[in-house]
């Protein structure tokens, strides 16, 4: 008997999936064939994602003679002929709802991640890992095309809803002509234009996949743009090897924009100190030195004032702003950035003794019970007044060396790689762990000081001269308090796993009691 042609299409909010399933009844219409859908909503963009599922006859009505099949309105598990999803995590969770199945599912899906909040609020890094979901959508179908429909969107300037319709007709899982879908998508609008050419730019990749059997490897790895490497000075690639270049040329490069090329060789001449002291241990692969290579790096660029003024009056950005709103020629585009400076953020630009009356006077606000004192700003960046502010600010750059934070960070920086350095001499392993420990270091703030003080209590009590963890065992103590430090935001799995390996908790930092009055007493 003949069967029905069973499709699921998974898109997050604001994707375009209902006009996906509309466009492909659209098609099966144009081409004579029967064809139904139904939707089943989600609950939010990333808790649960809008799903439509369509059945389409794969013969038409001139075949039928008056004849109507009957059409299914739910998927069942294992009877999809395919799934068609716009979030590779979201593959891979409807496989494991068992919709998909390794003798008949055709799996298309784009390589890219739109981040869960489970994901995001997790202080390490918590993104899950992609090699897995790849491996489970290989697993678990009998065809499969992964590609990078958001470069495919980019490229077209359309919405990844005509970019899945391109592939799905481009794997030949329906019965229909490259015309009948044009078809359906054409129109005079810009819009349209658009569409056609996300539709062109997916139907050409699927079909060179089909043609090319050597491809199916390639397919089960994203498909993305590689970035141009950033190449490092010759006289710096030569101290260093080959194996850290990459990272070491995108590292540079940054500083060079951040603070200069002096800023930069400070960065070289401290990497060069953890190569020499790595020497000994003989490993070709010099993993104390390219693990602190990255972490470095963010650290000796960190944010203040000058840095998100720099960020946020860039031509890039303006650029990248247009394209994400579609903004067409003639149309009038209004940005405005809300900024918020409290007094730690206006005295890291000052000289250390300026910024301790500033911060000292904070403080006895907040002792006396007020809030502290910040400055809501509201910049418009599409005028003249605003973009020239941002650029005045940006401009001090060349102050940054002689603000107090400037100061504090360098010394904190400068007791890490101490640490690190001498760590390694001891033990490669022990180096390496502390090297990690700039993963601690994130954030803006009153994050960004937890984690460094979170550093330091390790990098004193767990592995300094103080320490009452025996030197043996204090690589295995770093890696697993480093790992409760990023657990929790309040730091007690923190406390906990310090006294677990012989360590002191933190000590309990001095808070202001803030009275608060009670509006419902009346006074007397």
């Amino acid at each position: 008997m003949t069967q029905p042609i069973s499709i699921l299409l998974c898109a997050l909010g604001g994707e375009g999936g209902g006009v996906l399933a509309d466009w492909l009844v659209d098609v099966a219409r144009h081409a004579g064939h029967p064809a139904q859908a139904t939707s089943i909503p989600g609950v939010a963009q990333r808790t649960g994602a809008t799903t439509y599922y369509l059945e389409v006859y794969p013969l038409p009505h001139s075949q039928l003679h008056g004849r109507l099949p009957v059409l299914g309105l739910n998927p069942l598990p294992g009877r999809l002929d395919a799934l068609v999803s716009s979030e590779l995590l979201e593959t891979a969770r409807q496989i494991g709802n068992g919709l998909a199945s390794n003798d008949r599912t055709l799996v298309i899906s784009a390589s890219s991640r739109a981040l869960t909040t489970a994901e995001k609020m997790t202080m390490g890094d918590g993104r899950r890992p992609e090699g897995p979901l790849f491996d489970v959508v290989a697993a678990h179908s009998l065809r499969h095309h992964v590609m990078d429909m958001a470069s495919l969107c980019q490229q077209s300037g359309t919405m990844v809803s005509a970019v899945m319709l391109g592939a799905i007709a481009g794997s030949g899982l329906l019965p229909f002509a490259r015309t009948h879908y044009e078809a359906v998508l054409a129109g005079p609008s810009k819009a349209a234009q658009a569409s056609l050419r996300g539709f062109a730019l997916a139907f050409d990749l699927v079909t060179r996949q089909r043609e090319q059997a050597q491809y199916v490897e390639r397919v089960m790895q994203p498909a993305v743009a590689v970035p141009a490497v950033a190449a490092l000075p010759a006289d710096v690639a030569a101290k260093f090897p080959a194996v850290l270049h990459p990272l070491m040329g995108l590292a540079h490069q940054r500083l060079v924009e951040y603070q200069g090329p002096a800023y930069a060789r400070l960065y070289v001449q401290r990497l060069e100190r953890l190569l020499q002291a790595e020497a000994y241990a003989n490993d070709a692969s010099h993993p104390v030195t390219a693990e602190t290579t990255r972490w470095l790096a963010l650290w000796m660029a960190f944010d203040d004032i000058i840095r998100v003024a720099d960020l946020k009056s860039r031509a890039s950005r303006w650029s990248r702003v247009t394209q994400e709103v579609k903004a067409q020629e003639g149309d009038v585009l209004k940005v405005y950035d809300h900024f918020k400076p409290g007094v730690p953020e206006l005295a890291a630009l000052l000289p250390q003794g300026l910024a301790n009356t500033l911060l000292r006077w904070d403080r006895a606000r907040v002792a006396r019970g007020q809030a502290p004192w910040s400055l809501p700003l509201k910049v418009a960046r599409h005028a003249l007044w605003g973009m020239a502010s941002l650029r005045l600010l940006a401009s001090l750059r060349g102050l940054r060396p002689w603000g107090s934070r400037y100061a504090t960070e360098q010394k904190l920086i400068e007791e890490w790689l101490g640490g690190i350095e001498a760590a390694t001499r001891l033990s490669p392993s022990l180096g390496l762990e502390l090297a990690r420990c700039g993963q601690l270091i994130k954030g803006y703030g009153s994050t960004n000081e937890r984690g460094k003080d979170n550093l330091l209590h390790i990098l004193r009590h767990v592995c300094g001269p103080a320490s009452a963890v025996p030197v043996a065992e204090q690589a295995e103590a770093v890696a697993r308090i480093r790992h409760a430090a990023l657990q929790d935001e309040a730091g007690q799995a923190l406390d906990q796993a310090l006294l677990q390996h012989g360590a002191p908790a933190r000590s309990v930092k001095e808070q202001p009691v803030l009275w608060m009055k009670n509006p419902r007493l009346k006074k007397i």
